[in-house]
């Protein structure tokens, strides 16, 4: 029998290079569901869209809310499911058509069982659930589920599960958008993601594991805000790291203050908006800190970037092709510091309340 026991960190490792393989699925398994997503939508007639989530599938709905209402032109926003328990006036109003889009990993977690059934009550509407486990209390709500079981992980902290998630909402907002381009586009999207880590994997391994940095800042707009705050929590769990994310510009209104030697400052640059965002860049390198610039192009115009993604694939379908790296980053950090990312201190699985 075999005793040796697994290295530290080999199941979230794994999960991370893995991913891929679930975005695959998650794009097969919304292009079955199209023609159930696509006739809940024309027959609902909604005046607005709500995506709830917990912790990581809370920044999960601020991102898939903000490229959703770009996409189909309706009203979306990403609330916290707890939110949604305690003070649903705040987030729906019941003379409104409103749908619901529960995303959670586990199926399970109290506060958005909670949620979903108090909207299922409230305005008995429908409800989309995009979930990695389809046998579960929550996938049960669904009008339409999008169950992706190729996301699991054994990992505490989501990256597996979060990118199969997002690329299903994204998936979905493209096809209710009409905008079959965008969905042919997203099959590129796995070897895409593979290509980067081959390439870049050094490059955050080395900024992970340098321990003269003590804070990190993510930044990103848009319907990358979201991504941003996600990372930025992967860096928190598994690494016990000081870290937050904010919008590009934001940064520049007090947060800059904290920028120096020891600051690393990613910024997730968009093809848009790249001005705005390089000299955001630009203006922390002036202050001291150090930067590291993902984006589409080798060069961005006003900088280079650090990480070019070289997708070729439009802007809306290749925001997950920024998570892979900045998991990684997260990864490496937490080995240096002789921790486990696989058992993050303090979390569980799945969050239950009495």
């Amino acid at each position: 029998m075999d005793t040796r026991a697994e290295p530290v960190g080999s199941a979230t490792r794994h999960e991370i290079l893995t991913q891929t393989t679930a975005w695959s699925q998650a794009l097969a398994v919304v292009g079955e569901r199209a023609n159930e997503l696509r006739e809940l939508w024309t027959n609902g007639d909604y005046t607005n869209v709500l995506f709830a989530g917990c912790g990581s599938t809370y920044y999960l709905a601020l991102a898939a809310a903000a490229l959703f209402q770009k996409l189909t032109g309706t009203l979306a926003r990403g609330v916290p499911a707890g939110e949604l328990v305690m003070y649903p006036a705040t987030a729906y109003a019941a003379a409104e058509r409103t749908l619901l889009v529960a995303v959670s990993r586990s199926a399970e977690t109290t506060e958005t069982l909670r949620a979903t059934q108090s909207f299922l009550r409230n305005q008995r509407s429908a409800v989309i659930v995009v979930t990695n486990y389809g046998e579960r209390p929550l996938a049960k709500m669904g009008t339409v589920t999008i169950a992706i079981p190729a996301g699991q992980e054994e990992s505490i902290a989501q990256t597996r599960s979060f990118s199969s998630m997002y690329v299903a909402t994204v998936a979905m907002a493209a096809t209710l958008a009409q905008r079959q381009d965008l969905v042919q586009s997203m099959q590129s999207l796995p070897k895409a993601g593979c290509r980067l880590v081959q390439e870049y994997e050094g490059l955050v391994k080395s900024l992970g594991g340098d321990l003269d940095l003590d804070r990190f800042y993510f930044l990103g707009s848009g319907p990358r805000y979201g991504l941003a705050c996600e990372v930025n929590l992967k860096m928190k769990e598994m690494s016990l790291t000081h870290s937050e994310p904010f919008h590009f510009l934001e940064f520049r209104h007090g947060p800059k203050s904290m920028a120096g030697p020891s600051t690393l400052v990613i910024g997730l640059l968009s093809d848009a908006n790249r001005s705005y965002e390089a000299a955001v860049l630009k203006e922390v390198q002036q202050l001291g800190a150090r930067t590291l610039a993902l984006g589409e192009c080798p060069s961005a115009g006003e900088m280079d970037v650090d990480v070019a993604l070289s997708s070729r694939l439009p802007e809306p379908t290749r925001n997950v092709l920024y998570l892979p790296l900045l998991q990684l980053m997260a990864y490496h950090r937490a080995l240096t510091k002789g921790l486990n990312p696989d058992q993050p201190h303090n979390l569980d699985a799945v969050v239950t309340l009495e």
